[in-house]
């Protein structure tokens, strides 16, 4: 006999539930929905309207059967039906994740997923599945979506529930039905309901946010439903929260809806006996007074509102301020010099704010030639500020209020309304950032853990060392840019330099008082080098990590000598292309001046806030998402070396340049002519360092970079393939010991500018600023290519010998190389492995000592000895006696 499936959810159905009930039919045909006892008034005149083309069975028709399956719709909760079994087999499908919390039953299937609305779900399997849908129940199962989301605008909205939406759509959901439904005029008994709810309102303060608890009783005749009253009372009033309770005879129905991330109604009414999700939920009170319930809801809701958000977690610590007798003239300059938008005017006797001046009042000014006037005959005259514990809903009024888009802050203390000296602003981007910020990834790192796995222990013990010393000065510590970027990329930091926000010459000195060491500061830029011994070390590990005794080395490296402290700064570009000038400024504005979002990401360490991640510019998301972005319009005519690195790090990382920051970078292109040698030949060497500079170099010819550099720079396939020996030769120990540390970067670069005529290749050198050094030995690889190309393979092993002599081991591997023909390869392996390591057993001291005047005859004597070695004449030191004593007589008497 075939098991029984009776498709549920639950009472008071929206269109949510009643939806999700013919989504489940539609997949499982064989099921009957049977609709609960009492469903909202929109949702029974459209089922009275639509009623024979839909599926369901009404309550009062459900014939007693043996039910052994049930699938639950939008519900956790199983209600009793007649011919229920004990222990039936039960699929939940549902949205309300946080029900999930209280526990699952035992031998249940669940999917609950986070999405806007459970239809969203079923949905999504009726497109996977390939079933067709008539228009009215696509119409139904939109209505479920629009009803669950607010239209697809409440914070609870998915990409999901769009993309479901537009499906419905596509198989002909109609959007006016639609409408009509979602917009039902509430009936007269609502009507008196809702006026009692409003009457009864109780506005409540709690943790910066309005909430309002309404209690009233249900008129005596009321039988309707209370969701579309609560839904037009919360319309009329917005508060953050409310929670409408109702008293229907001797039960308590509540009904709460949320407009905040910060208000959970869910876990009020979870409490209470019922469910929901965070911006919509109920529960049923039996049999409890409406007082009682009124008194233990008060008493619930500081659990279910966060604490608000506080002027100090989106304000910039430092703030420049003007004072009255500043110029307009000077007040311009500044503006352009840091690109701020405004500063506060401060009286220097009361150290009060006096006023703020704007960009676009001194932009008016300036056009007015009012240059030479006081900022005062300017600015927005007041004492308009918050403070760090004032709420951003304050600071938002006061913008609204005032006009200002900068709102100085200053210590808390003191008087109410007496302003002091500002510590930080917070600007309308700030606010706006904070407000309409992307909802925070559920899989938010957990950074503190990240970098405990990647540091090597003791490493880590010196995080934390440092991090107390930061936390005992009050002053914030960050860990900022690349290193931050590779930790999240998952490959561990082997440096520990730090950036403080405030005195890192005091913080330097702290760690140098508990632990020894000696300092290098420098005062003009605040910053201070710790030099860290193996004392300082076994100091360090012996307090924060003892696990990590006997560590010596990470990675193969002895930890660091010395650790970096630089104090946060904030910079400026007089004009193009020139260094910037940099200021002391807040951590946001030492993030602003980096090149790439990527590189702008920032991790506290100091005290109880290690491990926080601040991400003021969205380096995570493109982190994720594999893009190279610019900060702003100007970064590459502010500084054009960042086109090169741009290339560097989308080539390194296996990134993509952003379409727009591509743009920007074609558009600065011409920028690069105006950069000095020096710093663009930093950059080329920087990529030629990077594990694959032939990808980088590619890439700088595809964009368009190396003829801006010079007209005569290009990339060739041939040089891709020199590139790729390089690695090979130098993995050879032979080729390795003969060679200098830098010799990677000639390599590269000399085969580069191979290809170049030489005068082509003196020019761009001279472009470049390469160094002498550098510029003699790309000159001797064309020399030695010539040489070596007139070698045969019958050739005497002298004749090779003394003509590579004069190379010095770099050129020598450029030109082994380049070179591809047979011969010349043979000759440069055997004058590297062999060659150059013979020598005569007679010196000059033995010329001396048989009576010869040292001269110019001397070197052709022993390179005659020598050649002899070579070419196999003699084998040893008696036959390179017999041989010098044969040709003593040819040599001249001075001789």
């Amino acid at each position: 006999m075939s098991l029984m499936l009776l498709i549920l959810t639950h009472e008071n159905g929206d269109f949510d539930a009643i939806a999700s009930q013919l989504g489940a039919y539609k997949l499982y045909p064989h099921g009957i929905p049977l609709l609960p006892r009492r469903v909202n008034r929109n949702v029974q005149q459209f089922l009275t309207l639509y009623w024979d083309a839909l599926p369901y069975t009404r309550p009062q028709d459900w014939q007693k059967r043996r039910v052994d399956e049930v699938l639950l719709v939008d519900t956790q909760a199983l209600a009793s039906v007649r011919g229920l079994t004990r222990k039936p087999q039960v699929l939940v499908i549902d949205h309300h994740v946080g029900q999930l919390d209280r526990g699952e039953q035992a031998g249940w299937t669940y999917q609950v997923e986070a999405v806007g609305a459970t239809t969203t779900l079923l949905v999504e399997r009726l497109q996977a599945s390939g079933l067709a849908l008539t228009t009215e129940e696509a119409t139904l199962l939109l209505l479920g979506i629009y009803e669950d989301t607010g239209s697809l605008t409440y914070d609870t909205t998915t990409g999901r529930d769009a993309l479901a939406a537009a499906w419905l759509l596509d198989q002909g959901a109609q959007l006016p039905v639609v409408r009509r439904f979602l917009n039902i005029p509430l009936t007269a008994v609502q009507r008196e309901l809702y006026d009692r709810l409003q009457t009864a309102a109780n506005w409540q303060r709690i943790h910066g946010q309005n909430i309002v608890v309404a209690a009233a009783a249900a008129p005596d005749d009321f039988d309707d439903e209370i969701s579309s009253v609560v839904h037009r009372l919360r319309d009329a009033l917005t508060p953050a929260g409310l929670f409408a309770l109702v008293q229907l005879g001797k039960d308590v129905q509540l009904v709460a809806r949320s407009n905040h991330d910060t208000v959970d109604v869910a876990q009020v009414a979870r409490a209470l006996g019922g469910g929901g999700h965070s911006r919509a939920a109920a529960a049923m009170i039996v049999g409890r007074p409406l007082a009682v319930v009124v008194a233990e809801l008060n008493s619930l809701l500081p659990q279910a509102v966060e604490p608000m958000v506080r002027v100090i977690q989106i304000m910039s610590f430092g703030v420049q301020t003007l004072e009255p007798t500043a110029t307009v003239a000077e007040a311009a300059v500044l503006m352009q010099r840091s690109g701020h938008e405004g500063y506060p005017v401060v009286d220097p006797q009361t150290r009060q704010v006096v006023g703020l001046l704007t960009r676009r009042g001194v932009d008016r000014a300036v056009s007015h030639d009012l240059g030479r006037f006081p900022v005062t005959r300017v600015m927005k005259k007041g004492a308009v500020t918050v403070r760090p514990s004032d709420s951003i809903e304050r600071v938002q009024q006061l913008m609204l209020d005032e006009g200002w888009g900068q709102i100085p802050v200053v210590a808390d203390g003191g008087p109410d309304n007496a302003a002091g000296y500002p510590i930080g602003v917070v600007t309308r981007t700030d606010l706006l950032s904070f407000l309409f910020q992307p909802p925070r990834d559920a899989a938010e790192p957990d950074v503190k853990r990240l970098l405990r796995d990647a540091l090597a222990p003791p490493l880590w013990g010196m995080v934390l060392a440092v991090s107390a010393a930061a936390a005992e000065l009050d002053m914030p510590l960050y860990f900022v840019g690349g290193l931050v970027r590779d930790l999240l990329l998952g490959h561990a930091p082997t440096d520990l330099d730090m950036v403080v926000e405030g005195d890192a010459i005091a913080l330097v000195k702290k760690l140098q008082a508990r632990f020894g060491g000696e300092l290098h500061t420098h005062r003009r830029f605040g910053t201070g080098k710790w030099f860290v011994t193996a004392d300082i070390w076994q100091q360090v590990v012996a307090v924060f990590t003892p696990q990590a005794e006997g560590w010596t080395a990470v990675s193969g490296r002895p930890l660091p000598d010395s650790i970096d402290f630089v104090t946060a700064r904030s910079e400026f570009y007089k004009e193009p292309t020139a260094l910037p000038q940099v200021e002391r400024g807040s951590i946001k504005l030492d993030l602003h001046r980096r090149d790439f979002t990527i590189n702008t990401l920032a991790v506290r360490l100091d005290g109880a806030h290690l491990g926080e991640l601040l991400d003021f510019y969205g380096g995570r998301k493109d982190l994720q998402q594999g893009l190279v972005r610019v900060l702003h319009s100007l970064s590459f005519i502010d500084d054009p070396t960042r086109i090169l690195r741009a290339a560097r790090y989308e080539q390194r990382l296996k990134f993509v340049i952003e379409p727009r920051t591509a743009e920007l970078l074609a558009d600065g292109l011409p920028m690069l002519d105006r950069v000095t040698g020096d710093r663009i030949r930093h950059e080329l060497e920087l990529a030629l360092r990077e594990r694959s500079p032939a990808d980088v170099m590619a890439r700088l010819w595809a964009m368009g970079v190396l003829p801006h550099i010079h007209p005569a720079l290009r990339w060739e396939a041939a040089t891709a393939v020199a590139f790729a020996r390089v690695p090979i030769l130098l993995a050879d120990p032979v080729w390795r010991a003969a060679l200098p540390d830098d010799t990677p970067v000639f390599l590269y670069f000399a085969l580069w500018l191979l290809p170049l005529p030489p005068a082509e290749q003196t020019v761009v050198m001279s472009r470049l600023r390469v160094r002498k050094a550098t510029r003699d030995d790309v000159a001797a690889v064309v020399r030695l290519l010539d040489v070596v190309s007139g070698l045969s393979a019958a050739a005497r092993r002298s004749q090779v010998a003394f003509v590579l002599r004069p190379f010095p081991p770099r050129v020598l591997l450029t030109a082994r190389i380049a070179v591809t023909d047979a011969a010349a390869v043979g000759w440069l392996e055997w004058y590297v492995r062999e060659g150059r390591r013979v020598e005569t057993a007679v010196s000059g001291d033995d010329l001396r000592q048989i009576g010869l005047k040292p001269g110019p005859q001397f070197a052709v004597i022993l390179d005659r000895l020598l050649a002899a070695r070579l070419d196999g004449e003699v084998c040893d030191e008696a036959g390179e006696r017999a041989l010098l004593a044969a040709i003593l007589p040819d040599l001249a008497p001075d001789g």
